[in-house]
């Protein structure tokens, strides 16, 4: 029998399921680490002072209750016995890691396992070692709403990662990069959103190489990872992730404005503007700050000091990554992976009005904003759920599990939904302003991101597993019936 995971559990597992874990790891540990067993008593050999043993979920991107867990081990010793255990009973048969340093188990998870995150113990005897194994378990959410709204998808170009829409011309603006060699490529592409055909594309300019580059590597280009547009100036502004700064295209032709500088931005993930302030807002992910730049002069003017909330020895600095205005309303929502806050910010004065501290999240990734009820929209890809805050007083007004991997949302003001891309899960859930799933529609192979047309529409772009997934690398346009 296993440990009763079920949601029975629920209220309490959030707060104690840490500190039960360290004990029960703890006392795992020591017993795994004693070997073999004699007259009753543990025998306490010193464990493998060179031990690397790592073990991984595999065989699926996501687990779920009453599903089979298949784990790899790797960098074991061969001969090593290992077995697997949660709360004290074993998970799975005894396996034997085999001459290349590896092995596989699996088990079967109980139906009535709750969703959440948990830390199973891998034990390895001759010699003994013994480390945490990480397991999520995700919601399991079934397809609806397919009455409701329609779907319309077409193949794009490879390695899709953003897409902007330009209010003005009635035009999509979609960045695809393909890092993997032998053949690493980026495009900024221009769709029409009624049709989804391409009507320009275009490769950025050739980067200078990385100080750590092979010889023989292929030449890199500036490669275009987020992107917001610009109707007030008729621009595209893209990161460039992989150069650490970002660029300006022109819409109508897709010209190169400006390049700057490698280093400007470290790790750019997201670009947005506030055509009314004349700014663009770049996240440097990893860093505490938002970069601002000027839309006309095409400089970039100051960097926007954010500060953390947290407190602790463990805490890591504020980490934007989404980032999302309301020109309205003259603000900046900006969410951190790293400490889960998210970051309000005067666009006037460019100055932090508020920093809130989100519960029941891990790995924030996205951030949207309801201006008619003024709440905050929160995608999380380590809890896999949607946080809808009250933006005045940070407090969580629904917590919504929408499915595995939540990597992005929107908001559609003209429907007053909220759209989430579920990358691990495949599907686009679609919530209403009070918490309610209405719909949850197929992404396609791992859902990248969304974006509200502000009419009505959402357009929505996914990834690819290898080069022949015909579900993947795909835009598609989403409307409510």
């Amino acid at each position: 029998m296993y440990p009763n995971l079920s949601s029975r559990q629920g209220a309490l597992q959030g707060r104690l399921l840490r500190g039960v874990l360290a004990v029960s790891a703890a006392l795992a540990l020591a017993a795994c680490a004693s070997g073999p067993q004699s007259g009753g008593a543990p025998q306490f050999g010193a464990q493998d002072a060179a031990f690397k043993g790592r073990v991984s979920v595999t065989d699926t991107p996501v687990v779920l209750a009453g599903k089979p867990v298949t784990l790899a081990g790797r960098d074991f010793t061969p001969g090593q016995k290992v077995s697997l255990s949660y709360g004290g009973v074993a998970l799975g048969e005894t396996a034997t890691v085999g001459a290349d340093g590896t092995f596989r188990t699996r088990f079967t998870l109980p139906a009535s396992a709750a969703v959440g995150r948990y830390q199973l113990v891998a034990s390895a005897a001759n010699p003994a070692a013994s480390l945490l194994v990480p397991l999520k378990i995700s919601p399991d959410v079934p397809l609806s709403g397919q009455d409701r709204f329609s779907a319309q998808f077409k193949p794009l170009v490879p390695g899709l990662y953003q897409v902007a829409y330009s209010a003005r011309n009635d035009r999509a603006f979609v960045t695809s990069t393909l890092s993997r060699p032998p053949n690493p490529r980026s495009e900024l592409v221009k769709v029409n959103p009624q049709t989804l055909e391409i009507e320009a594309r275009v490769t950025p300019p050739q980067a200078p190489a990385a100080a750590n580059a092979p010889a023989n590597a292929p030449a890199a280009v500036f490669s275009v990872f987020g992107v917001g547009v610009d109707d007030a100036n008729g621009t595209v502004w893209v990161t460039n992730t992989s150069q650490n700064t970002v660029a300006v295209y022109s819409q109508a032709d897709l010209k190169l404005v400006k390049q700057f500088e490698p280093g400007l931005v470290k790790h750019g993930r997201d670009v947005v503007v506030d055509e009314k302030q004349g700014k663009a807002y770049a996240s440097p992910f990893g860093e505490a700050y938002v970069a601002v730049f000027d839309t006309k002069t095409l400089a970039k003017t100051r960097n926007i000091p954010v500060a953390t909330t947290r407190r602790g020895p463990d805490v890591k600095g504020f980490s934007p990554l989404g980032l999302f205005v309301d020109e309205a309303s003259a603000q900046l929502f900006a969410v951190s992976m790293t400490t889960n806050e998210v970051a309000v910010i005067d666009t006037r004065t460019d100055t932090v009005k508020q920093v809130w501290p989100l519960e029941g999240v891990d790995r924030a990734s996205a951030v949207a904003y309801d201006a008619q009820g003024d709440r905050i929209l929160v995608a999380s890809q380590g809890t896999d759920n949607l946080l809808i805050v009250d933006a005045k007083t940070g407090k969580t007004l629904h917590d919504v599990k929408t499915g595995a991997g939540a990597l992005s949302v929107t908001f559609d003001p003209a429907r007053r939904l909220a759209y989430v891309a579920n990358r691990g899960a495949g599907t686009v859930t679609v919530v209403d302003a009070n918490g309610r799933i209405v719909g949850n529609l197929g992404g396609g192979t791992f859902p990248n991101h969304v974006l509200a047309d502000g009419k009505g529409g959402v357009l929505a772009v996914n990834k690819a597993r290898g080069e022949n997934d015909p579900e993947g690398d795909r835009i598609g346009r989403i409307t409510a019936r």
